[in-house]
């Protein structure tokens, strides 16, 4: 119910003017000029991160590429850069690159960890034998790899490309820097523009729906991964020698990480070195990098803490009640963070005055927006542990609660601790909620960030990007690690 609730608002508010306001807003040129343009937006991306990070997780997993457990970190790395630090870096240096090409440059580059990292653990997961029956029935390299290993991870790369698509129709920092014109952007500016939240309600309604269809599409694109057959131990999998390729395949990984974390790191130090030139604002970075650990670290205990009982009851239980409640659970996932601040800002206005711009409505926002991450952690760290270690401790006397905190509590504790890390990660690159709904006065690194670009003080704000990333970086190398074991 608590996620549901921005959902709810947008549909009052959008139905509160009535129909005929509705339709006037859905027929506008304008919103379908916002449709097109967004999706162009997401499927490129997309499709780019798809190819690129499959293509390189198979490079880091499947080959004997030179330095592969390091490059697997440094090509992990750009998950810690939020879209708008990116965005600052390009805009920075070339001005002229605004527009479709520098939204699509920026998103891309941040967003295809999404991709390398479930691939990557598909393929090291993955039966060497299945591959090695192919090539005994007379199958070459090139088919084995389009169509048993292919097949093992498209369920890993359609998930890793719906939450690439969500995450570019949802995001905020890198369009409204490259001055492109997308869904979030123009609800942004509707919120911003006049009192009368009908079209932006009415635009999030759209987002939502869209967000609902491509859920639907991977879905049906996933498919079902190749299963071994037979109970014998598992093969690991040959490493491909690269041979001549060698040098083509550590120029491609080469300048992927120098795309999207060697530049943006030039950038930040040559405007950090700028900017301290004519001096920074040391209190005003202190204080901006002690808020953004408090409400991350808040936001990250409750979100979990809200997480724990549908997850648990996701992986124990299965049922069509179990499935909506999960399902509720996710709605808030699908919106994107200006919607979600827009029906928060109604309650703590309407409903419960005493909130509003407090930090219990920031967190709520929060936990509101990264659920179903923490949620996923949950479910799969509590599946994991088998029940029949619960079972044989009940048999020895202990109580459900006293079997679950003392036997699948502790083994299922790693997963959850990085669910967490996820949680805090994401809660520190968070723009549009903090904008609207952050304590007046408390500005996160990523607000004051924003505020300074947008005023295109690049000098200024190059510290505030420059620690940010260093904050979320700590997590993300945690995650990493997470997910090789």
């Amino acid at each position: 119910m608590f996620a549901l609730v921005p959902l709810v608002y947008l549909g009052v508010r959008a139905l509160g003017a009535g129909p005929a306001a509705v339709l006037d807003v859905l027929t506008r040129p304008r919103t379908a000029e916002l449709l097109v343009r967004s999706v162009a937006l997401a499927g490129a991306v997309t499709l780019t991160c798809v190819v690129v990070g499959s293509g390189l997780a198979w490079l880091l997993v499947r080959t004997d590429l030179p330095g592969r457990r390091a490059w697997a970190a440094v090509l992990a790395l750009p998950l810690a850069v939020p879209s708008y630090v990116a965005g600052f870096t390009w805009i920075a240096q070339w001005p002229a690159v605004a527009g479709f090409w520098g939204a699509y440059a920026v998103l891309t580059t941040v967003s295809y960890p999404y991709v390398l990292l479930p691939v990557a653990a598909a393929l090291r997961s993955a039966d060497g034998g299945l591959e090695e029956v192919a090539r005994s029935l007379g199958h070459g390299a090139g088919r084995v790899l389009l169509t048993v290993t292919a097949r093992r991870v498209r369920p890993a790369a359609a998930a890793g490309g719906l939450l690439v698509a969500l995450y570019v129709l949802s995001d905020f920092g890198a369009v409204s820097l490259m001055r492109y014109d997308a869904f979030t952007l123009a609800i942004f500016t509707s919120y911003r523009a006049t009192f009368d939240r009908t079209p932006a309600a009415v635009l999030g309604c759209v987002l939502v729906c869209l967000a609902g269809l491509l859920t639907w599409a991977e879905m049906r694109a996933r498919g079902a991964a190749a299963q071994r057959i037979g109970r014998g131990t598992a093969r690991a999998v040959a490493v491909v020698a690269l041979g001549r390729a060698r040098v083509p395949a550590v120029a491609a990984v080469v300048a992927v990480a120098g795309i999207a974390l060697g530049f943006p790191a030039w950038s930040l130090v040559h405007w950090a070195a700028v900017g301290s030139s004519t001096g920074v604002d040391w209190p005003a970075l202190a204080g901006a990098t002690a808020v953004t650990l408090q409400v991350a670290a808040l936001g990250a205990v409750v979100t979990v803490l809200l997480a724990g009982p549908v997850g648990v009851l996701a992986a124990r239980h299965r049922g069509r009640l179990v499935g909506v409640v999960e399902t509720a659970a996710y709605a808030g996932h699908a919106l994107p963070g200006v919607t979600i601040g827009l029906a928060l800002v109604f309650l703590g206005i309407r409903l419960v005055p005493g909130i509003y711009q407090e930090t219990p409505l920031l967190v709520a926002g929060y936990a509101v927006l990264f659920l179903p991450l923490a949620i996923g952690a949950v479910r799969t760290s509590v599946a994991a542990a088998p029940p029949a270690l619960e079972e044989a401790a009940r048999s020895l006397g202990h109580g459900r609660l006293a079997a679950f905190a003392r036997v699948t509590l502790p083994l299922a504790a790693p997963g959850v601790v990085a669910g967490a890390a996820l949680v805090f990660l994401t809660i520190t690159k968070e723009l549009p909620v903090t904008l609207m709904l952050r304590p007046t006065g408390d500005d996160t690194l990523a607000v004051q960030l924003w505020s300074h670009t947008g005023a295109g003080a690049f000098g200024a704000a190059a510290p505030y990007a420059l620690v940010l990333v260093l904050v979320a970086a700590v997590p993300t190398v945690l995650l990493d690690r997470a997910m090789r074991r």
